[in-house]
């Protein structure tokens, strides 16, 4: 992601540590010095990687009900039968594996439902295309559960999701105005160069923005930025990429009280109203400069420093002048906005 990339490896050894050496490796899960599979049964195995702010699945099933019924009864073998394959599991309570590697199948996604950059994406979330992967999401609970339970809290989920979105939209029309109005400070042409080498506004609304009201040519755009950006892009990436995680990841694992209380939709609430009023403050301010004769002039420490020095960005343009990231990587795969249909997932 943007907000990685650009940034000095060491700066983001969270990411990196699981990203690259322990993705999709069998020691992982099974770990190294054991690889016994009763180890990997367990939910625990899971938590190395799958918690924290922008990817909130550990602590959505932990503090949910599934969670407590697995931590409570966890050591009990008649409850939780560890030697047993996971196919002939019959736990008291699911853990991670038993719902998203159900029967032992190691494509964890093939068990999820609508994946859209975990909920930050906007999605049709009943479109045909997602019909297959939402009625296996719901026959994993139908192990348990009534059909009409699994449906009814899917469609909960999709009600929240949805929920959020709108005020993912308002939040981020705000900064968007802010940027088209030239009143943000800085502008984005005021910064160093952004991940890609270039000046473009980071931030994105569903799809893809370009034209020079937002700093590129037609074709170019910007990603979520969370570090050298205003106050208020620093708020939107935050709405959408910590609390509304917490929405959809909250509701799917039955943890409501993550979805709403632990900073999902209430979280959304106050970054929305903070956004609200650093825009109107902004505005009001540049009505008096304008009307005082002051001409605003960016700090410098925007444009420079120790640290940002060692952005991508900057390395960029002064290793590769008039290139830019794109030029340096013309297929980026990861690039790519389009989800593979449910089928091939």
């Amino acid at each position: 992601c943007a907000w990685s990339i650009e940034r000095p490896p060491d700066d983001t050894a969270g990411c990196t540590f699981c990203h690259t050496s322990s993705e999709e490796r069998c020691s992982t899960c099974h770990q190294r010095h054991q690889f016994d599979p009763k180890v990997a049964r367990h939910a625990e195995q899971c938590k190395t990687c799958h918690w924290g702010k922008d990817h909130r699945d550990w602590e959505a099933y932990d503090i949910g009900l599934h969670g407590v019924v697995y931590q409570v009864n966890k050591w009990d073998p008649k409850q939780f039968d560890w030697t047993k394959k996971l196919a002939d599991a019959d736990y008291v309570g699911p853990t991670c594996q038993y719902c998203h590697m159900r029967g032992g199948h190691h494509n964890v996604q093939r068990f999820g439902t609508v994946y859209t950059s975990m909920g930050m994406s906007m999605a049709d979330r009943g479109a045909p295309i997602w019909k297959e992967k939402r009625d296996r999401w719901t026959s994993v609970c139908d192990d348990c559960h009534s059909p009409r339970f699994a449906r009814e809290n899917l469609q909960a989920l999709d009600e929240s999701v949805k929920d959020a979105g709108l005020k993912y939209r308002e939040t981020f029309k705000v900064a968007e105005d802010l940027i088209k109005d030239g009143v943000a400070d800085p502008m984005p042409k005021d910064l160093c160069p952004d991940r890609s080498g270039q000046h473009i506004w980071s931030l994105k609304i569903g799809a893809y923005h370009d034209g020079p009201e937002y700093g590129g040519k037609t074709g170019e755009s910007g990603e979520f930025r969370m570090s050298n950006c205003t106050d208020i892009e620093r708020l939107c990436f935050e709405s959408v990429g910590y609390f509304q995680t917490y929405i959809m990841k909250g509701m799917a694992h039955g943890s409501w009280n993550d979805a709403t209380y632990s900073d999902g939709s209430f979280g959304m609430d106050r970054w929305l109203v903070n956004v609200k009023q650093d825009a109107s403050q902004a505005r009001r301010l540049a009505a008096i400069e304008k009307k005082v004769g002051v001409t605003w002039v960016p700090e410098s420490f925007w444009k420079t420093g120790e640290w940002l020095d060692q952005l991508t960005g900057p390395y960029i343009v002064k290793n590769h002048p008039g290139k830019t990231i794109f030029d340096l990587c013309p297929d980026p795969g990861w690039l790519d906005t389009h989800h593979a249909p449910a089928e091939e997932v």
